[in-house]
C-alpha cells in the first residue's frame, strides 16, 4: 500500500524531530554525567503535553495525530523500540565468569526480591487499587505491579553508571550485576504473569488463548501462569544452545553466512512470535533471544554489533523519546502519591539490600553504595510502565509515578556512586588485574 507523498515526509519529519530530540537530550545528559536514557526521556517530554503543547499544542499534535499514517507508524517503532531494549537488556545477561562471592548473591537475591516484591503486595492490601488501575486492571494486577516496581534493578543503566566511574572490573560490580540478573529474570517472568492477567480481563484474539472457554476465568489464569513459566524454562535453559545449533559450522546455514545480522533479527523475531502465539507479550521471546546470543563483550560477534550498533541509534532513543512524549506532568502527577512510592520504594529496596549484604559479612560502607546501586530502576522500571499502561493494566498516574520512579532512582545512584569513590572507597576503585567489561549505553 501506497502513502501519499506529504504523509510520508511528514513521517520523514517526525521521525527526525523525535531521533534529534533524544540524541541531543542523551548528549546533554552525558555531559552532566548522567545515564543517557533520562536524556532521551527529557527529549521527548518537551515535545509534549508536559512541554511544548502548552505553548503550541498544534504543533504538539501535529507531532502524533490521532488514527493516521503517522500515528501508526510511530506506535510500531515504539512497539520495535520496547523489543529492542529487552533485547539489549538480554545481551547485558552475560554468561558466568564473574568470579563474584556466592554468599553475597545469595542473601542479597533472596532479601532484595522477596522482601521488596511481599512489601508491594503488602502496601497494595490498603490502598484503593482502583485509583490506580486502567480498563484492564484488577486488585491482583496492581498489587503485581507495585510489587515489581520497589523489587526491580536496571541492569543498563546500572553498567553505564558504573562504566563511566570505571569499575566495571570490580567485586562491587560485577557482583551488583550478577544480583541484578537473578532478580530481572525472576520479574519479567511475573510481568509475563501480569499480562496474561490483563488478557484475561481484556480481549484475547491471537494465539492459543483464543481456543479456551471465554467464561473459564480460571482456566485462562491457569493457562497464562503455566505458558509463561514454561516459556522461561525452556528457552532459559536450551536457548544458548539452540541459537548456537543454528550459527555453527552447518552446511545449510546460508543467512549466517550472506548476514549474521539477519540471522540473529530472525532469531529475535521467531522467539518474539513464538510469545505471540501463547498469548504472550513478545518482549519476553526479545529478552530470552538476548539471553540465548549473549557473548563476553571481547569476543562480541560483528553480526550482533551492528545490530546493537542500529538498535542503540534508532529504536531504542525513540522508543525513549516516545516514552517521555506520553508523560502528561500537568494532567497526570499526582505529587502526593508519587512522594509516597518514591519514599517507599527506596526505603525497603534499600534496607533489604542493605541487611542481605550485611548478613554476608560486608561492612556498613559495602553494604550501603550496593543497596544504592540495586536501587537503580532505569529500562527495566519504565518498560514495567509502558507494558503495563499499554496492556491497560494501570492509568496514566500510576504510569507517570512509575516513569519518575525509574529516571529518579537512577540519578540518585548515579550520584551516591561518584561521591563514594571521591570519598576513597576502596572497593570502588578499578582492580588493574581486571579487564574492564563493556556496558550497554543506555
Amino acid at each position: 500500500m501506497s502513502l501519499p507523498v506529504g504523509e510520508v515526509a511528514r513521517i520523514l519529519i517526525v521521525l527526525a524531530v523525535f531521533l534529534l530530540a533524544a540524541h541531543l537530550g542523551a548528549a546533554l545528559f552525558v555531559r552532566l554525567r548522567q545515564p543517557p536514557v533520562i536524556g532521551e526521556i527529557a527529549g521527548g517530554l518537551l515535545l509534549g503535553p508536559s512541554a511544548l503543547a502548552l505553548i503550541a499544542p498544534a504543533a504538539s499534535g501535529w507531532l502524533a495525530p490521532h488514527d493516521t499514517p503517522t500515528a501508526h507508524m510511530l506506535g510500531a517503532v515504539y512497539q520495535l523500540g520496547m523489543v529492542m531494549m529487552v533485547f539489549l537488556a538480554g545481551l547485558e545477561m552475560r554468561p558466568g565468569g564473574q568470579g563474584t562471592e556466592r554468599k553475597t548473591v545469595l542473601f542479597t537475591s533472596v532479601t532484595g526480591l522477596v522482601i521488596p516484591f511481599a512489601g508491594g503486595l503488602t502496601i497494595a492490601q490498603v490502598i484503593d487499587p482502583g485509583a490506580l488501575a486502567g480498563p484492564h486492571g484488577s486488585a491482583a494486577t496492581i498489587s503485581l505491579v507495585l510489587g515489581l516496581a520497589i523489587a526491580v534493578t536496571s541492569i543498563p543503566v546500572i553498567s553505564r553508571i558504573m562504566m563511566d566511574l570505571g569499575i566495571m572490573g570490580t567485586l562491587f560490580a560485577r557482583t551488583v550485576l550478577t544480583v541484578a540478573v537473578v532478580e530481572d529474570i525472576l520479574l519479567y517472568v511475573v510481568l509475563a504473569v501480569i499480562l496474561g492477567l490483563a488478557n484475561v480481563h481484556g480481549d484475547a484474539t491471537f494465539g492459543l488463548p483464543t481456543l479456551l472457554d471465554g467464561e473459564a476465568i480460571g482456566l485462562y489464569v491457569a493457562y497464562y501462569v503455566a505458558a509463561s513459566v514454561l516459556f522461561f524454562a525452556v528457552f532459559l535453559s536450551g536457548g544458548r544452545a539452540l541459537f548456537q545449533w543454528l550459527t555453527g559450522n552447518w552446511r545449510l546455514n546460508v543467512l549466517e553466512r550472506r548476514s549474521p545480522t539477519a540471522l540473529r533479527l530472525v532469531f529475535l523475531f521467531a522467539l518474539c512470535l513464538c510469545c505471540m502465539g501463547l498469548g504472550i507479550d513478545p518482549i519476553f521471546g526479545a529478552l530470552l533471544a538476548g539471553i540465548a546470543m549473549a557473548e563476553p563483550a571481547s569476543r562480541e560477534s560483528p553480526g550482533l554489533g551492528l545490530l546493537r550498533g542500529f538498535a542503540l541509534a534508532f529504536f531504542v532513543p525513540i522508543y525513549f523519546a516516545l516514552v517521555g512524549f506520553r508523560i502528561d506532568l500537568v494532567h497526570h502527577l499526582d505529587l502526593v502519591f508519587f512522594a509516597w512510592l518514591f519514599t517507599v520504594a527506596c526505603v525497603i529496596k534499600f534496607s533489604s539490600v542493605w541487611a542481605g549484604a550485611r548478613l554476608a559479612g560486608r561492612d556498613r560502607a559495602w553494604s550501603t553504595d550496593f543497596a544504592v546501586a540495586m536501587n537503580a530502576r532505569g529500562g527495566p522500571g519504565i518498560v514495567l510502565a509502558s507494558v503495563a499502561f499499554g496492556a491497560g493494566v494501570i492509568n496514566a498516574t500510576f504510569f507517570v509515578a512509575l516513569v519518575l520512579l525509574s529516571v529518579l532512582t537512577s540519578q540518585v545512584a548515579g550520584v551516591w556512586l561518584a561521591r563514594s569513590q571521591a570519598r576513597g572507597h576502596k572497593f570502588l576503585s578499578a582492580e588493574p588485574d581486571r579487564p574492564q567489561v563493556a556496558a550497554a549505553e543506555r
